[in-house]
Parts: C-alpha cells; structure tokens; sequence
C-alpha cells in the first residue's frame, strides 16, 4: 500500500518542520509549503492526499485556498489547524470543502485519526 502523501501549509517555520518530523516518524509522505501560493503550487507538483493548513495565513487565506485546492483537485482533503476556538471562519472552511479542523495545540493522535479517516473514506466503494 502507498504511503499516504500529506502537504503541511503553515507559516510558522518552527512548527511546521516539528509537525513534518513527526509525522514522518508515523510513516506519512510530507512536504512543507509556507504559504497558500506555494501550497497551490505543491498541490499541482505533488498531489497530495490529504493538505493540513493554519486557519490564519499571510496572503491568500484558508477559506480561499480551500476553495481553490478544491476546485482543481475535489479528491484532495482539506484539514485546517487554527488556535481560536469555533467561530465564523472555521465554518466558512468547511462549507467551502475542508474536511476537518483541530485546534492548536495540536493533538498529533487526533490529526492521524482525520488523515488516516479521510483517505479510507476514499477506498471503501460506495454502494451502489
């Protein structure tokens, strides 16, 4: 079985290569991008399965990239970090397609859970 392929967009330099490390140790595929143009970039290079993205980010913003990650790539699942607790912009990303969000801090079980539920989501056949 291929190893799933997961693109971390965050602009915290810091966290995002601490998060890469430790992803890499549960046998995941990553790659960094940070910021919303370099992610759609990676995006179109790398196909990603599965794109986990900060909720606040310099440039194009979380419900936007969203939107456009989504519009080329529909297969592709969206899982936004944010450190504020539920409110408009958590629910505008996921009307416009992100699978799910987390809040920072980040419980690094609860995003394996996401990852690992959205991409058998994509192998079980639906019934016909």
């Amino acid at each position: 079985m291929a190893r799933i392929k997961v693109l971390l967009v965050d602009d915290e330099r810091e966290f995002v290569a601490a998060l890469a490390r430790r992803l890499r140790k549960r046998n995941l595929d990553i790659e960094i991008a940070a910021d919303g143009e370099q992610a759609l970039w990676q995006v179109q290079e790398h196909f990603p399965d599965v794109v986990v993205v900060d909720l606040n980010m310099p440039g194009i913003e979380a419900t936007e990239l969203v939107r456009r990650i989504k519009a080329v790539h529909p297969r592709v699942h969206v899982v936004v970090l944010t450190g504020e607790p539920w409110g408009d912009k958590v629910k505008d990303v996921l009307r416009v397609g992100a699978a799910g969000y987390l809040e920072k801090p980040l419980d690094i079980n609860k995003l394996m859970e996401i990852i690992h539920r959205v991409e058998l989501a994509d192998r079980v056949p639906c019934p016909e």
